[in-house]
């Protein structure tokens, strides 16, 4: 008979990530069926975390199989830890006469646990709970499973049944499963418990935190994917809190206080006024916190002596560590909710009167106790008082503090300190700089629309000043008298205006609208009077900066230039660096790599001689220094420099430059033959770019990550071209300079056996003709390389030839070694599908040497792995097993997996002449004995004893060994000595 139906499912929460638990019970379960294995389940874990839904799962499965499930509560109400036998008692309530009469040892059971009150029970509990142990040992087949919950407020009665039966397990199919909170367990259970699972009576099963993805699809399906995140980590996986965080976070229109989060709050419902206000002040106080500043906000106790006050306090701190609704720290100093979500849902539980109040007790109580702004920020917003310049200051004062570290709370508190800030013209200025300084902290947020909203708004607001007298044709004054910009604080208010249009060109910049930042910047370059001088240069710079990834750049050539000279002249250090790291990446970008060396070299040298806090300032200069150093092919310098900027960006909270800098760090990396670092920062930069908004940005770092990837991958790994596909979707059809090389990244993924007719494609639409004329000049011969590679597997000769001869011209003009290694690639693999090997082999070798020169690892190693094939074919085998020995070696110390492939596929053949022991051949004849030995399985120290050497001598013999054959392994020249048929015996030692 099924006691309880099943009854409720619909209702029940969501069980999820329990199925290795679940599977355990079930094991347990099929043991006590045969009346083995441990006769008891002891499950634990944090409150919230699942216990009690568990157990329920459970029941449904012990139901499925037969048994007979009773489930029952310890304590089930305030002061029932009193009645004994309480969790079985309450198990016991729910079998009907039916199941009483079809089985009599749970009659007999029912009947002992609901006489316990009575003249025996009086007379102690033990002789009752030998016959309860009793008449569970006649259960009966299919059995019994007994579920009791709560088990930390067992009473005395149970514990004892609990212990009796730990101690003489039932010969019987009888299992039970209890449910407790560590923290809560009485020490006489708990040891008792202890005792039991050393003796194996008992299974212990800890309930840990679950996992995000756990979370995001079984416990709040409504939750937005990208909230889910911020859901786990303030939850901390307890899947309870998970569900009432998302319900009061994503559920504005339902009551607080209802659902999972009424669940929480229960436990509050049997407390005292006292203790009640102690919960509520720790939790307006949040975090860890004293009792000396929770009796102040408890009782809104003014002064700092103790008193009754305090006693009382600390009185119902005691009570409510004992319930663990808060938890000391080891020295009692301090005190913390038992989960750091619980007093969101406590204040949220809160009315708003009594919650404005406790924030106004909590701000004064920390002014008093000279708490910093950052502390007392939070209550002054949760007061809500009405204006007034003091509060305003601390608002700003803590904005200023976190700003780095989290810009977004910087944000909000701005938004506070305007709202009290009095709206009067003597605190104008000071509202339109906090404006501008908000819309600073919600782009560092990510949150760019809405930062280029608040600049649209201040730009109207700080009009400019006409000439300073009033022009009646002016549309922005048109009678002639704008007060906002007269006086003693117009030149400040133009300077704010100017500032603000600055970083509104720059959040139109990031989020692609081009024409927007440009027509806002000639707009203020334009007006009369201009800015002041070291805002024009910031302007001109930013202008310059918006041609340059529209890919304009020669339009704002000489407006640059002279924005440069002029901050020479004014012996602005810092404006000189801006205007020359643009002046550098712009002629870099266009090919004009001469002017582009000198440029980043007095940059360089410049930028050097700042501080880090300076920097904190420019740190855009080194963005731009770090690219045009990668694009010149100065490696070293641009890790240099990406190295420092990273570390100077991440302290000052610079998002967008940290994210460029990562993706410069990667593409360094990346070339200089560190796959797996490459890969780690460009991982970084995604990560840092993806909450910022601006598909461009995104769409490049995707595109970076993703030509990594494809190289970190086995060869014909699918994944790598999927993320060059994402990649490409997100720039979308847009045409900037991070769109393109998004676009032209994924040619470079698409496998050119397969579909070079799509390489094809994807090039010309980016470059916009045969030529690829609107691909970056310094990186196009790159790119000319593989149209070649394309129209010969296409199997166009002409087009192939025509292609690679001009890739030849174009490094040549470019003086770029790794860009000429790249059309020499081009041009190789046009000679070698026309046949002529050993014109072929010299121009992938000579490409090989080109990147050496440059520290290019990765690419030295493809032109030798392509050159090992030709120079083989051209009759010289020994030469080309080295070049393909060093090819595979540095693509293997590289970590770039897919080019490791690339040479085992593409070994050279054994060269002629070297008889039956092909690569063994170039081995001296001590190599060769050493090697036959190492492949019998003798050690190091073993060959050594045979051949009286030292081991360091044998170890240098095999390493000259490895780096001859090129393998990399004891296992690998084990296999190449018994696949060459070499024995000991045809060695001679001369």
């Amino acid at each position: 008979m099924d006691i309880f139906a099943d009854r409720g499912r619909a209702d029940r929460a969501p069980l999820v990530g329990r199925a290795r638990e679940l599977d355990r019970l079930d094991g347990l379960l099929g043991c006590r069926a045969e009346a083995v294995g441990p006769v008891a389940v002891d499950v634990t874990g944090e409150p919230g975390i699942g216990k009690t839904r568990l157990l329920t799962e459970f029941a449904v499965r012990a139901r499925g199989r037969g048994a007979t499930v009773l489930r029952g509560r310890a304590g089930t109400a305030e002061g029932d830890g009193g009645t004994p036998f309480q969790a079985v008692l309450d198990a016991c309530a729910d079998l009907d006469h039916g199941k009483r009469a079809a089985v009599p040892a749970l009659a007999e059971l029912a009947r002992l646990v609901e006489e316990a009150n009575g003249r025996e029970a009086r007379q102690g509990h033990g002789a009752l709970v030998r016959r309860i142990g009793a008449a569970l040992g006649r259960v009966p087949a299919p059995g019994l499973v007994l579920l009791l919950d709560d088990l930390h407020r067992a009473d005395p009665a149970t514990a004892a049944l609990l212990d009796h039966l730990l101690r003489h397990p039932p010969h019987a199919p009888v299992l039970v499963v209890t449910a407790r909170r560590e923290r809560q367990t009485p020490p006489a259970l708990a040891s008792s418990l202890a005792r039991a699972v050393d003796s194996g009576a008992l299974a212990g099963l800890d309930l840990g935190p679950l996992e995000p993805e756990d979370c995001a699809g079984g416990l709040a399906p409504e939750v937005p994917p990208e909230a889910v995140q911020e859901l786990h980590a303030a939850s901390g996986g307890n899947p309870l809190y998970f569900r009432a965080l998302a319900h009061t976070r994503h559920r504005r229109d339902e009551a607080p206080g209802t659902g999972p989060v009424a669940v929480l709050l229960d436990e509050l419902t049997p407390l005292g006024p006292m203790e009640r206000a102690v919960v509520e002040a720790a939790a307006v106080l949040g975090g860890r916190v004293t009792s000396e500043l929770v009796t102040a906000v408890a009782t809104d106790r003014r002064g700092g002596e103790p008193g009754d006050g305090q006693e009382t306090v600390d009185a119902a701190l005691r009570a409510l560590a004992g319930r663990d609704l808060v938890r000391p720290d080891q020295d009692g100093r301090t005190l913390g909710p038992r989960h750091p979500a619980l007093p969101e849902l406590v204040r949220g539980a809160l009315d708003p009167w009594r919650r404005r109040e406790l924030h106004r007790r909590a701000a004064a109580a920390l002014a008093r106790a000279g708490a910093p702004a950052t502390a007392r920020a939070p209550h002054l917003v949760g007061a809500a008082a009405g204006p007034d310049a003091e509060t305003a200051a601390v608002l700003v004062e803590a904005a200023e503090r976190t700003g780095t570290v989290d810009p977004a709370r910087a944000a909000h508190w701005l938004q506070a300190a305007l709202d009290h800030l009095p709206d009067t013209p003597e605190h104008r200025a000071g509202r339109h700089e906090l404006t501008l300084r908000r819309a600073q902290a919600l782009g560092a947020a990510g949150r760019v629309a809405e930062s280029r909203d608040v600049l649209h708004h201040l730009i109207d607001t700080c009009r400019p000043d006409p000439g300073r007298t009033g022009h009646p044709d002016d549309p922005e004054d048109p009678d002639g008298t704008d007060d906002t910009t007269r006086g003693a604080g117009s030149e400040h208010t133009a300077g704010i205006r100017t500032s603000a249009v600055l970083l509104c060109a720059f959040m139109e910049r990031h989020l692609g609208r081009y024409p927007e930042a440009d027509a806002l910047l000639r707009r203020e370059l334009e007006r009369s009077p201009g800015p002041r001088d070291g805002l024009r240069t910031g302007l001109v710079v930013e202008w310059g900066a918006r041609a340059l990834f529209a890919t304009r750049y020669p339009e704002v050539r000489e407006e640059v230039a002279r924005a440069l000279d002029e901050a020479r002249r004014r012996r602005d250090e810092a404006g000189t660096a801006e205007a020359l790291t643009l002046s550098a990446l712009g002629e870099a970008y266009e090919g004009e790599t001469v002017i582009a060396r000198a440029r980043a070299k007095e940059a360089a040298a410049l930028t050097d001689t700042f501080t880090d806090g300076r920097l904190a300032d420019h740190v855009e200069s080194l963005v731009r220094l770090g690219w045009t150093e990668a694009f010149l092919e100065e490696y070293g310098a641009a890790e240099r420099h990406t190295a420092r900027g990273i570390v100077v960006a991440r302290r000052a909270g610079r998002p967008f430059a940290l994210s460029q800098l990562l993706l410069c760090s990667a593409y360094v990396h990346f070339l200089t033959g560190n796959v797996g670092a490459a890969l780690d920062l460009a991982e970084e930069s995604l990560t840092v770019a993806r909450p910022l908004g601006g598909t461009e940005l995104l769409g490049f770092s995707r595109a970076i990550r993703a030509t990594v990837l494809l190289h970190a991958l086995p060869l014909g790994a699918p994944e790598g071209l999927a993320a060059a596909e994402e990649a490409a979707a997100t720039v979308g059809t847009a045409q900037s300079w991070w769109a393109t090389q998004a676009r032209c990244m994924l040619a470079h993924s698409v496998p050119l056996g397969q579909d070079p007719h799509r390489v094809r494609g994807v090039l010309l639409r980016a470059g916009g003709d045969r030529n690829l004329s609107r691909l970056q000049a310094s990186l196009r011969p790159g790119y000319l390389e593989l149209l070649a590679g394309a129209a010969l597997a296409a199997g166009d000769l002409p087009e192939a030839e025509r292609v690679a001869r001009r890739a030849l011209t174009e490094a040549a003009r470019l003086g770029l070694p790794v860009q000429r290694g790249a059309a020499r690639r081009a041009w190789g693999r046009v000679l070698a599908h026309r046949g002529e090997s050993a014109a072929a082999a010299e121009a992938f070798t000579e490409a090989a040497r080109e990147c050496a020169g440059s520290g290019a690892g990765l690419r030295e190693a493809h032109s030798l792995l392509l050159a090992a094939p030709q120079v083989q074919a051209a009759g010289d085998g020994a030469r080309a097993a080295a070049l393909w020995r060093r090819g595979r070696r540095l693509a293997a110390d590289g970590g770039a997996r897919m080019l490791v492939d690339l040479a085992d596929r593409t070994r050279p053949a054994p060269p002629d002449g070297g008889g039956p022991d092909g690569r063994l051949s170039v081995l001296t004849p001590r190599e060769r004995e050493i090697s036959v030995l190492v492949a019998e399985g003798l050690t190091n120290q073993a060959v050594a004893d045979r051949l009286c050497l030292s081991p360091r001598t044998v170890e240098s013999h095999v390493a000259r060994v490895y780096r001859k054959t090129g393998v990399e392994t004891r296992a690998g020249l084990a296999s190449l000595v018994v696949r060459t048929g070499v024995g000991e015996g045809q060695f001679s030692r001369g």
